[in-house]
C-alpha cells in the first residue's frame, strides 16, 4: 500500500505523538510499504524533503503560536496531489489533521486523535477553542477513529459523538527490560517529561523535602525549567533535585531500571508513554489519575492519586512496595493491527 501519515511534527522533534508516527511508519516500510510523511515542522529550514529510516518525510513550513496548533494549508495540497491509497492523520489538537481531512478526496482516511480534552495553557485554551469546529469536521471526516486509551475513546464519544477503535501505543519492551541500571549513589525518584506547567512535576518536587531518603532525577526540557528550579530552591532541596535535561533514547532505559518509583502528575495526557516505559523497566509508578492515565491504575505496580497534593504523594511513596507486571504491547504488535484497520 502507499501510505500518507499527516502529523505536526516529526522526529527529531521529540514527544508521543511525534514517536508514535515514526514508529508505526518505519515498521510499515519494512512490512513493504510505502510510507511518506508530511509534517508541519520545516522551521527556518523551509520546505524541504529527507528520508529517515526508509520513511520519505515532507517537511513545510507553518504558523504556531506558543508551538502549537501549526497552521500549514499547504498540507492540504499536498495531501490532494498524493497519490497514496490510506491517509492517516494525527493529532486533533493541531491544523495539519484539518488539512488533511480537506485534501483527502475520497480515499480512505484514517485519523488518531491523540487527544486529551484540554491543556494547562490558557493560551492554548482559547486555540483549542477557535479551532474546535475544523478539528470536529475532521474528525467525523474519517472512516476511521483510533483511540490511544479506553479513556480516549469515551471522551472521543462524549465530546464528538465518534465511535473510535481503541489501538494504544506500543513499545520496545527489551530495550527497557533488559537495560543494566545507572550507577547512582543514593536511591532516586525518576520523572520524565516536557518541562511544561501541566506536566506536575512541581508538585513532585514539593513533595521531596518530606522524603529526605531519596533524590529526584528530572528527565526533560522545557519552559517550566526556570520556574521548576526556582520551586526547588525555594524548598530548600538543590542537593536533591537533579535537572539532567535532554537525554538521548539510549541512556534513558537504565535511568528508568535504576529509579525506586517513576513519578507523574501531569494533567493532560492521551495515553501515559513513560508509564508504559517505566512498567516494561520493572519501576513501579505512581501517576495522577486524570486523562489517559487513568486507565493505567488498573495495571500491577501503579498506584493513582486524585489529588497532587505533597501529602498524598510523600504518603503513596512512603508506603509503595508493588510488584510490577506490566501488560504492554510492542511496536510490531501495534503496527500489525494498523495495518490490518487499513486493509
Amino acid at each position: 500500500m502507499k501510505i500518507l501519515q499527516v502529523t505536526p511534527q516529526y522526529p527529531p522533534q521529540s514527544g508521543g505523538v511525534e514517536t508514535h508516527v515514526a514508529e508505526i511508519s518505519e515498521r510499515l516500510v519494512d512490512r513493504g510499504h510505502e510510507v511518506t510523511v508530511l509534517t508541519a515542522d520545516a522551521g527556518n529550514k523551509g520546505n524541504h524533503v529527507e528520508r529517515r529510516n526508509g520513511v520519505q518525510i515532507r517537511r513545510y513550513r507553518s504558523i504556531a503560536p506558543n508551538e502549537t496548533i501549526h497552521f500549514s494549508p499547504q498540507i492540504a495540497t499536498a495531501v490532494r496531489r498524493s497519490n497514496a491509497s490510506i491517509v492517516h492523520a494525527h493529532n486533533y489538537h493541531s491544523f495539519p489533521l484539518f488539512f488533511a481531512a480537506l485534501g483527502v478526496g475520497d480515499r480512505q482516511f484514517v485519523v488518531t486523535t491523540h487527544y486529551h480534552g484540554g491543556s494547562a495553557s490558557p493560551v492554548r485554551d482559547r486555540l483549542l477553542s477557535v479551532y474546535h469546529p475544523f478539528g470536529l469536521w475532521a474528525v467525523r471526516r474519517a472512516d476511521s477513529v483510533i483511540a490511544v486509551s479506553e479513556w480516549e475513546r469515551k471522551q472521543l464519544a462524549t465530546d464528538f459523538g465518534v465511535t473510535a477503535t481503541v489501538i494504544p501505543n506500543g513499545l520496545e519492551i527489551k530495550r527497557f527490560s533488559e537495560a543494566e541500571p545507572i550507577e547512582y549513589n543514593r536511591p532516586y525518584l525518576l520523572s520524565v517529561g516536557r518541562l511544561e506547567e501541566y506536566k506536575g512535576i512541581q508538585y513532585v518536587i514539593r513533595a521531596m523535602s518530606q522524603l529526605p531518603e531519596y533524590d529526584l532525577l528530572v528527565v526533560g526540557s522545557g519552559s517550566y525549567r526556570e520556574e521548576l528550579e526556582r520551586i526547588t530552591r525555594e524548598e530548600g532541596i538543590n542537593e536533591q533535585v537533579k535537572f539532567l535535561g535532554y537525554v538521548d533514547d539510549k541512556q534513558l532505559p537504565p535511568l528508568y531500571v535504576g529509579a525506586e518509583m517513576y513519578v507523574t502528575m501531569s494533567e493532560f495526557e492521551a495515553y501515559g508513554m513513560t508509564v508504559a516505559e517505566a512498567l516494561a523497566a520493572g519501576t513501579p509508578c505512581v501517576v495522577r489519575e486524570t486523562g489517559g492515565l487513568k486507565d493505567w491504575v488498573s495495571q500491577e505496580g501503579v498506584i493513582g492519586i486524585d489529588d497532587p497534593d505533597s501529602n498524598q504523594i510523600v504518603e503513596v511513596i512512603s508506603q509503595q512496595e508493588a510488584t510490577v507486571t506490566p501488560h504492554i504491547s510492542s511496536w510490531n504488535q501495534i503496527t500489525k493491527r494498523i495495518e490490518e484497520l487499513y486493509r
